[in-house]
């Protein structure tokens, strides 16, 4: 790939993982509307990479009190606050890790094809998600949801007062991400909202609940960068590196809007972005 070509890569994700309006979508329609070559699974997972960093950069403190509530949890330290934080973390997690099981090995392609009729090539379903129609219903639909979870829910909690339910709930609704164009950051958003935290509160629990989801993303590579060549790692490292950047800007940019503004232009981009999908396609 050109320069130009990774660097609207990392632009176009390190603004939409944090911007409720699906990083996936936007990486899946890159290469449709500007007729480049798909990416690939290696440079969706760099700039995944590099929008991790910027979340254990921006929330490094947070990101640390996860690190010792973990030591602690093992016997390692001692730091009681924060390890109900790090267990509604892993609790969290857990649904998207049994749904993205389940879906890498082919034990939900039969349901896809009977209930769905979906057509599911080479078995792999996760990849026969990958068309603009489905896209853009998600589009529409989630971002009704957040607009609606956003207009009526209540800013009656704090992050320190999460439950194990709560974390758990936000964590089903994560999962629903795996879906291209619900976007993770903004169906958990939506849950939160809906269980009552603050638009800031929720924000920073959804970037803190994505580390080990785009951490365990990227472990799932180690084999293929095993193989890749040395001209794709560096294609890898430079674009991650550029959605570091874009992901960081964009990350205290949302944070502060939030404090003194809705959701909705988030919510009125995704439907327009999916009607004008349907439309065109």
């Amino acid at each position: 790939m050109t320069f130009l070509q990774m660097l609207i890569l990392a632009v176009v994700q390190g603004i939409t993982e944090f911007l409720p309006i699906s990083s996936s979508g936007h990486l899946i329609l890159v290469p449709v509307f500007l007729d480049f070559p798909d990416q690939g699974p290696m440079l969706d997972i760099a700039v995944h990479i590099g929008s991790l960093l910027a979340i254990i950069v921006y929330f490094f403190k947070d990101a640390w009190g996860l690190a010792r509530g973990g030591f602690a949890t093992v016997g390692i330290g001692h730091a009681p606050e924060h390890k109900k934080l790090f267990w509604w973390i892993v609790l969290g997690t857990i649904p998207a890790v049994l749904l993205g099981g389940a879906i890498k090995l082919g034990a939900l392609n039969g349901v896809a094809q009977d209930w769905l009729g979906l057509a599911i090539a080479n078995d792999d379903l996760m990849e026969s998600l990958r068309f603009t129609d489905l896209i853009a219903v998600n589009l529409i639909v989630y971002g009704i949801l957040l607009g609606l979870a956003d207009y009526f829910g209540k800013e009656v909690k704090t992050f320190e007062q999460m439950t194990w339910r709560d974390g758990l709930l936000v964590g089903m609704a994560q999962a629903l991400a795996l879906i291209p164009g619900t976007s993770r950051s903004g169906v958990t958003m939506t849950a939160a909202r809906l269980l009552g935290y603050g638009r800031v509160e929720a924000a920073r629990f959804s970037f803190l609940l994505s580390i080990p989801a785009v951490a365990g993303a990227g472990v799932l590579i180690v084999p293929d960068l095993m193989e890749a060549s040395s001209e794709l790692l560096m294609e890898a490292l430079i674009t991650g590196v550029l959605t570091f950047i874009a992901a960081f800007g964009t990350m205290a940019f949302l944070m502060n809007f939030l404090k003194k503004a809705s959701m909705l232009v988030f919510v009125i981009y995704r439907v327009a972005m999916g009607v004008l999908l349907l439309w065109m396609f």
